[in-house]
């Protein structure tokens, strides 16, 4: 058998350490888990993950951030409007987020104190990840009007991502469409004006 290249190793317990998450929770996984689950040894994923456990957190995180803005930048690239693209990218992320078991886990009360010091120590890296994403279809439509002149990307993307949180964070009993016409209402004049 060939010798397993760094970067493939470190995917296999990236994906490991995904598969545990959903399965057993942020808090109640261990290294160990996810070295057996990777089919490693912890020496193997500690030479491979220097940061442990936190750096498999975030890797984690990381990967489903970037696999809802290649879904994002698809959605941008054929919304006509500034204001349904806000819309359905909220809805969508929310969904997403909320379909996604592993990502969930992060946001539960009993990962909490487990994630939270990851979280709060790379939110610039998620955030700068968000922006990069969005910027060219941000600059688009400032340039064309169709955003406020005076907003800026950064605080955009922070304000939205902010959003974002809240909605998954405190479900409500609302309804799709009632979410929806709450967007329209409080969050799409903050960006286009009106």
């Amino acid at each position: 058998m060939p010798p397993v290249s760094t970067d493939s190793t470190r995917e296999r317990i990236i994906d490991a350490a995904e598969s545990c998450f959903a399965r057993y929770g942020v808090a109640k996984t261990t290294v160990e888990d996810i070295a057996a689950a990777a089919g490693l040894s912890r020496a193997t994923v500690y030479r491979s993950v220097s940061g442990g456990r936190d750096e498999l957190i975030l890797a984690v995180m990381l990967r489903e951030v970037q696999r809802f803005l290649d879904r994002l930048a698809d959605r941008l690239r054929r919304e006509r409007s500034v204001p349904d693209a806000v819309v359905e990218g909220i809805v969508d992320a929310v969904s997403h987020i909320r379909g996604q078991p592993h990502m969930m886990q992060f946001l539960v009360p009993e990962a909490a104190g487990h994630a939270h010091a990851v979280l709060t120590g790379s939110a610039e890296r998620i955030l700068g990840l968000c922006r990069d994403y969005v910027r060219p279809y941000f600059a688009a439509a400032q340039r064309d009007g169709r955003i406020r002149a005076g907003i800026e990307v950064e605080g955009t993307v922070e304000f939205l991502f902010r959003i974002i949180t809240s909605l998954i964070v405190l479900e409500r009993d609302r309804d799709p469409d009632d979410t929806r016409n709450f967007l329209r209402s409080y969050v799409v004049p903050v960006i286009v004006g009106g």
